[in-house]
């Protein structure tokens, strides 16, 4: 994954009842836990973790 990269974010790390949409912000190599992503969803909430709380968004999501 890379900065500007589109992404949905696990319900593990948002506590919501699904992934949601977001946008890489940065990617951060950390040399205790590995690789460390932080996205931001489209309601402006930041939310950073490790690698496998994200997956890639291969199509679009429709929000209600």
């Amino acid at each position: 994954m890379k900065v500007g990269d589109k992404v949905l974010i696990s319900p593990d790390l948002t506590r919501l009842a699904e992934w949601i949409p977001a946008k890489v912000i940065e990617v951060e190599n950390n040399p205790f836990v590995g690789v460390v992503i932080s996205a931001e969803a489209s309601d402006g909430d930041v939310f950073f973790g490790q690698k496998d709380l994200f997956k890639p968004q291969t199509e679009e999501v429709c929000l209600p």
